[in-house]
């Protein structure tokens, strides 16, 4: 009697650790606020891409306290921790508005038309977003070369792929 209870017990330890070990994709958007220093919108599926964001946000407001406009900077990103729908990357979107970082990440899209593009799917996800923040007056070119280069560490760091997406319409 015993033994077998010490033999469930044991089971059910093992399944429970097993079962915490496995990711948790969420099917839902997520939105992570913290006020005065970032806005994170993930698309369904990409909460995996929080830890690399909020790293780049600490990088960045660390380094270069943020204060005034950036236009929006656009990235293809291709974690292997974050399994998108079989997609091999995600698309990021990052934004200055009034000092606060502005992260959006989306699943692309199937390109189905010569006009489509992974940085117009992008740019139209992040405007939505941005709808009720309007770029006023943008800051020094310095700061989106500054922006770049924390991104870039952050995927040095993490052994995460990062390319900057060419602007098209």
């Amino acid at each position: 009697m015993g033994e077998s209870l010490l033999l469930i017990t044991i089971i059910t330890l093992v399944v429970l650790t097993i079962r915490r070990a496995r990711p948790v994709v969420l099917e839902n958007p997520v939105i992570i606020q913290r006020p005065g220093q970032y806005h994170i919108t993930l698309a369904p599926q990409l909460n995996r891409a929080q830890t690399f964001i909020e790293q780049i946000a600490r990088q960045f407001s660390e380094s270069h306290p943020p204060s005034g406009d950036l236009p929006g900077q656009y990235f293809e990103v291709r974690d292997p921790r974050v399994f998108s729908k079989g997609a091999s990357s995600y698309l990021l979107a990052i934004a200055l508005r009034g000092g606060v970082l502005y992260f959006q990440a989306v699943n692309p899209k199937p390109l189905l038309h010569d006009a489509d593009s992974d940085y117009k799917t992008v740019r139209e996800f992040s405007e939505s977003v941005l709808q009720h923040h309007p770029l006023s007056e943008p800051v020094d070119e310095q700061w989106a070369e500054k922006l770049r280069l924390a991104v870039d560490t952050i995927a040095g760091q993490l052994q995460i792929a990062v390319k900057i997406l060419p602007q098209s319409d």
